[in-house]
């Protein structure tokens, strides 16, 4: 019997809270991922997960015995490679979850330098807007841009996207171009809400380091940054979104930056794990996907 087998089937039955999803990460039988969780209670002689009709949930053995063998399983990964004779060789699988625009346009581009580099890294990559849950989805890393709620999480912040105010070449050309705040009040705002329903703040700007807030009309409101873009592009309003996500259409010409003297304040970056012992892999990633990031904090050159 494999213990390690057992241990590693264990935390992905836990942080899925399924057995049929663990079995499909894992590349398993259903049946198989229940017996060999039955195996390691039985060999415990401790119960650790209530299986239900519904959902399956750790019980208080299973919570403390699940962050134990997360940090065995980690310590052991680090073990494999220690007298390898490149031991700077990595291997194994990578879960990392972020935006859909940062994925597109800034980690995918050059993702091949660290797959060149490590070319026994597996890498699955999570596009979404929406916020994951990181333990529960079985992720090793989540690359998230906003405020930080989960204060459970070990967190390293990469400091802060610059915004810009854009809008289309074609929208100014029928509306005219704003120069000062005043003549907001004959334009349109893109609203983007994280949640359908809620209310969208308006148009954010700096004085000195508070957040104001001016009101704006809007005849589109979208959760989405793709979505957010194109709205603009096709000459919904003005939108206020991160340089990396419309750097392109900024040097094509078709949007064209506004208001340098109000911009939001920048949109925080912040890579979350669960644990600050990581495998060498997924530290090596970490520490990868945090430069790459970095280099997007670079502002806009006025008058550009």
């Amino acid at each position: 019997m494999n213990k390690l087998e057992l241990l590693k089937t264990f935390v992905r039955v836990s942080e899925l809270s399924s057995f049929t999803q663990a079995a499909d990460s894992l590349g398993l039988p259903r049946s198989t991922v229940s017996d060999q969780v039955q195996a390691l209670e039985d060999l415990l002689g401790a119960r650790l997960l209530q299986r239900t009709t519904r959902r399956v949930q750790a019980t208080q053995d299973g919570l403390l015995f699940y962050e134990r063998s997360r940090e065995l399983l980690a310590q052991m990964d680090e073990l494999e490679g220690l007298f390898r004779e490149d031991a700077t060789t990595l291997a194994g699988r990578i879960r990392v979850d972020m935006p859909t625009v940062l994925a597109r346009k800034v980690v995918m581009p050059r993702l091949a330098e660290f797959t060149g580099r490590h070319p026994g890294v597996e890498i699955e990559v999570s596009s979404t807007d929406r916020r994951v849950d990181l333990v529960r989805e079985g992720f090793d890393l989540v690359l998230r841009a906003g405020p930080l709620l989960d204060t459970s999480l070990v967190a390293r912040s990469l400091g802060g996207f610059p915004l810009v105010n854009v809008a289309s070449r074609d929208y100014l050309a029928v509306h005219g171009v704003p120069r000062t705040l005043e003549d907001l009040a004959r334009h349109r705002l893109v609203h983007y809400v994280s949640v359908l329903g809620s209310r969208p703040p308006g148009f954010e700007y700096l004085v000195g380091d508070q957040v104001q807030c001016l009101p704006m009309a809007g005849s589109v409101t979208v959760n989405n940054a793709e979505a957010y873009s194109a709205a603009c592009l096709g000459g919904l309003g003005l939108i206020q979104v991160p340089l990396h996500g419309v750097r392109e259409y900024l040097q094509s010409g078709e949007l064209v930056a506004l208001l340098p003297d109000y911009q939001a304040p920048p949109l925080e970056a912040t890579l979350l794990y669960a644990h600050r012992r990581l495998p060498r892999r997924v530290r090596a990633f970490l520490d990868w996907l945090e430069q790459v990031v970095r280099e997007q904090a670079a502002p806009w050159p006025q008058g550009a």
